[in-house]
């Protein structure tokens, strides 16, 4: 007798992707961003992440339509499978593989850098991670695996514990420091807007990385209870995320006690220069020893956390690889005991570890590395091109109306556009080249080979956000300002690339088909 072939486990429900969500997302970043954002913005900083928050609603609303149309694991490296061809879809893929692949190593070592408060011999001067500190990196990365091995309840049941804390603390952090009641900084320094819009706009990139993870949640649409949850989820989780940072730019706000930071008031530009959290800082100049423990608490607990999940939503991005041929099918062999891709998860974590321990050796490299994390957000650039190319067939998805589909998959490609070139010179163009070289690799070895043409509008677009970045002044040679520099690009974007991308659709015939019975 036989046994049955291993399935994957439908055990996430609405509360467990919310929290997925969230607790992938907030991370330390928002404690130095929000410093950052402030030194450009002054108490502007709110209205950039509102500003932000808004850009991230419409992307999140493509995977929400496209996750409705094509409910399976892994399905934002699939969809454009579907309408694209293999080519675009091994381009696509590549892209958000990077981006799952380096952020755990990345959280591994923030983790490193939280602990470095108690033993300062885990980072060196330069910020980088010393020997100790990398093998320690290397720990963490095993630490992460056993959360994502024993099947996705195990890993729902820890992310509902840990997420839970991890989101209970930041707005405790958030809390605490509104309470201070500096509220003269809103307007008492040059005014709500010191640097007008044009500080407003120069902020909100410096918040982007902020939002990336709504992505992962329909990444494990094949083991929710039912995906139905998924479009709830998103937004819930982007509201969430949303209201801790505009609560971070008021608590940073309301916390700032100018002489205590050695800063002279009103000095908005200088809050770029602490050294060290900025928080930390700020609740150690007042004393507050309470506020210390838990700031350095979300330091050490906040990127531990994120780590675990992007490891294993990695792990299904390599398994969607294996379904659309571009990886070894092993990729796609699932536990018989716990119901996960092992195999795919083996191989982020071993990616992951070398990642982690050459940090100190080659900082360098790992700079690089870091830097092609932004090919995460060129993947969210296919996917409003594939909602309008779907509804010129007739296609409907979670949105009905071809005029909200349009709406949003404008407003969504010029967002991802934005996003992409405010990343800048070198990030944009160092993810391009490691894209496009692993495409390539990938084409002369694997089993993709078809839809080339249907391919060169997304490519030309790669390229020409990477030039973009070198003549802007988010690049090397500031030709044009931030402003008519994001001007030209959602222009050229909207008139030129997204026109492009719908009409690169491949014939019906020839593209694969999806199938509501991939499980196998």
């Amino acid at each position: 007798m036989t046994s049955k072939k291993p399935r994957l486990h439908r055990e996430l429900g609405k509360k467990e992707l919310i929290i997925i969500g969230i607790g992938g997302a907030v991370g330390t970043g928002v404690l130095f961003g929000t410093a950052g954002m402030t030194a450009v913005a002054g108490p502007g900083v709110i209205l950039a992440w509102l500003i932000g928050a808004l850009m991230y609603l419409t992307v999140g609303l493509t995977y929400v339509d496209l996750s409705y149309l094509y409910p399976e694991e892994g399905g934002p490296s699939r969809y454009s499978l579907y309408t694209f061809g293999p080519v675009t879809n091994m381009i696509n893929a590549i892209s958000d593989l990077l981006w799952y692949l380096f952020i755990p190593p990345i959280e591994a070592l923030g983790t490193v850098m939280g602990l470095n408060y108690f033993y300062p011999h885990l980072v060196n001067s330069s910020g980088d991670p010393t020997l100790s500190g990398a093998i320690l990196g290397v720990i963490f990365m095993l630490m992460f695996f056993p959360f994502n091995y024993y099947g996705v309840k195990a890993f729902s049941n820890s992310t509902n514990w840990f997420g839970g804390l991890k989101l209970v603390l930041y707005f405790l952090v958030a809390l605490g420091f509104i309470s201070f009641g500096h509220f003269g900084n809103f307007s008492h320094f040059g005014g709500v807007l010191p640097f007008g819009m044009a500080g407003v706009f120069a902020a909100i990139p410096l918040g982007m990385f902020a939002f990336g993870s709504l992505r992962v949640i329909p990444d494990y649409t094949e083991e929710a209870k039912d995906p139905s949850v998924i479009m709830p989820s998103i937004l819930w989780s982007l509201l969430g995320q949303s209201i801790l940072y505009i609560l971070f730019g008021v608590a940073l706000l309301s916390a700032l006690d100018w002489g205590t930071i050695h800063i002279a008031a009103g000095h908005w530009a200088d809050l770029s220069k602490i050294a060290g959290n900025p928080f930390l800082v700020m609740a150690a100049g007042s004393k507050a020893t309470w506020l210390i423990a838990i700031v350095v608490a979300i330091a050490i607990i906040g990127p531990f956390i994120t780590g675990y999940i992007y490891q294993g939503a990695g792990s299904r991005i390599l398994f969607a690889m294996g379904r659309s041929k571009i990886v070894s099918k092993k990729m796609v062999e699932l536990s018989h005991n716990h119901g996960i891709p092992v195999k795919s998860l083996v191989v982020t974590t071993v990616i992951g570890i070398i990642v982690a321990f050459i940090a100190a050796p080659l900082p360098s490299i790992y700079n690089l590395l870091s830097d092609a994390v932004v090919a995460g957000y060129i993947g969210f650039a296919a996917n409003p091109p594939i909602m309008l190319a779907l509804r010129k067939e007739g296609r409907q998805g979670r949105f009905t109306s071809n005029s909200v589909s349009t709406i949003i998959a404008v407003l969504a490609f010029a967002s991802a556009s934005l996003i992409i070139y405010w990343c800048g010179w070198p990030s944009v163009p160092y993810a391009s080249v490691i894209v496009l070289l692993l495409a390539l690799v990938f084409a002369m070895t694997g089993n993709v080979k078809k839809g080339l043409i249907n391919s060169v509008w997304y490519i030309a677009y790669i390229l020409f956000l990477s030039g973009m970045t070198y003549i802007g002044s988010e690049g090397a040679k500031n030709f044009v300002s931030v402003q008519i520099g994001s001007v030209i690009v959602v222009v050229v974007a909207l008139v030129i690339f997204l026109p492009w991308g719908v009409a690169s659709r491949m014939e019906e015939a020839k593209r694969p088909k999806f199938s509501p019975q991939l499980q196998s």
